[in-house]
């Protein structure tokens, strides 16, 4: 008999994965399902980005092993975007890491921070992976509720001494997934005086600070004074650049941080190919303002199906960043209940905010990552099923309202 280690056991199954089965057996089916569930952006990246990649596969030296500190040119256009974007003055020596994306960065951060019977401080509801992430290091979990009456921001002091004494690591994420909730400075600073009041290392999750609407342009934490002292940030070109395949960004902030960070990655994998790294500098140079155009288009998109659900009676409001909508669920349904009968009614997949933690139970998360005609016809069912339910016929679908257009500027 095989014993595996018990640390698997302790991990609910991944949310995305169980949707894409359940996804691949209806299409086996014959059924039309549109997917708004992960947070997969529906077009590729700009032409560029991909001729650098091509060009760069013919450099011989790129397919030898690459150096885990990734390209000198790698590190000083990072630390020149995030001087441009943010405002932040990082040495690209010792503070900028490139990481195979935010995943994997958020796993190895708990991996360097955390041991047996410490406690993570993450959010709830959050991405599921600032959950499995201390718990493969061994830690334990303590969920910082995101609530709406306090505009999904965490409250820090409530959280019990006791917790707080255990605590070496707190996750935070803004704009935040799923909410779409943003933060600030002064936020910021709060977290900064919280951590070192209470010896914390802080990794703020900065992956959607390029995708935001009305003329909002979300913060660094590392420009917050003091944030470098005990914290770091996270940057991913996955949704920016439409290059959730590609695994690159880079881990800004903190260099004894960074330097542990690069004791732990030679043992664990080999770093980003280098044709990577090429086609991320001439994202974050050459393209850098490609994520301003994709806002725009899920600018309309929010427009659109914000108007339409509402016209339904659905609670869902206008975030001003992340390509995510988060909106509550009817009356007398659990979230899953609701995104099952999606599901199975409407052909339409959308994400339970009970999978990202318990404090999202109530409401469910539309990804706004789907061409515009499947997106029309996903809002269009969902609507159809919403009305029938309102009729009491739970059998046939009535006539849905118009998919509402609405001007962009």
């Amino acid at each position: 008999m095989m014993h595996f280690a018990d640390r698997l056991d302790r991990l609910p199954p991944y949310l995305f994965s169980e949707l894409r089965e359940k996804v691949s057996s209806l299409r086996s089916q014959g059924v039309d399902v549109i997917t708004l569930g992960a947070g997969d952006p529906d077009m590729p990246p700009p032409d560029l980005i991909i001729e650098v990649a091509q060009r760069a596969m013919t450099d011989a030296a790129n397919h030898r092993y690459p150096d885990n500190r990734g390209k000198p040119e790698f590190r000083k256009a990072a630390a020149e975007f995030m001087r441009d974007r943010f405002g932040v003055a990082l040495d690209p020596e010792n503070e900028i890491y490139p990481v195979l994306g935010g995943k994997e960065a958020i796993h190895h951060i708990a991996m360097i921070c955390l041991t047996d019977g410490d406690v993570c401080l993450a959010p709830d509801p959050g991405y599921p992976v600032y959950r499995s992430a201390p718990v493969l290091a061994g830690a334990d979990v303590y969920p910082l509720p995101l609530l709406s009456e306090n505009d999904f921001l965490p409250d820090l002091d409530g959280v019990p001494a006791e917790i707080v004494e255990r605590a070496r690591l707190i996750y935070i994420n803004f704009p935040n997934n799923p909410t779409g909730a943003i933060a600030g400075v002064d936020f910021f600073a709060r977290v900064v005086a919280f951590a070192k009041q209470n010896d914390l290392i802080v990794v703020h999750d900065n992956s959607y600070s390029e995708l935001s609407f009305d003329g909002y342009r979300p913060d660094s934490f590392l420009a917050t004074p003091g944030a470098r002292d005990i914290g770091v940030e996270v940057f991913s070109l996955s949704k920016g650049w439409n290059m959730t395949g590609w695994r690159v960004g880079w881990l800004a902030g903190n260099r004894e941080i960074i330097g542990r960070y690069g004791h732990l990655k030679p043992n664990v994998d080999a770093g980003v190919f280098g044709a990577i790294q090429a086609a991320a500098v001439a994202a974050v140079t050459t393209e850098r303002e490609f994520p301003k155009r994709m806002s725009k288009t899920y600018q309309r998109r929010r427009d659109q199906t914000v108007a339409t659900l509402r016209n339904v009676g659905l609670d869902v409001r206008p975030q001003l960043a992340t390509p995510f909508l988060w909106a509550r669920v009817p009356k007398n349904q659990s979230s899953k209940q609701f995104c099952d009968m999606l599901l199975d009614r409407a052909g339409v997949v959308v994400s339970p905010g009970s999978a990202f933690g318990e404090a999202g139970e109530g409401f469910f998360r539309i990804a706004l990552m789907v061409p515009d005609d499947r997106l029309h016809e996903a809002v269009t069912r969902i609507c159809r099923v919403l009305e029938s339910e309102r009729s009491g016929d739970t059998t046939s679908v009535g006539t849905p309202k118009e998919f509402v257009e609405t001007p962009h500027g």
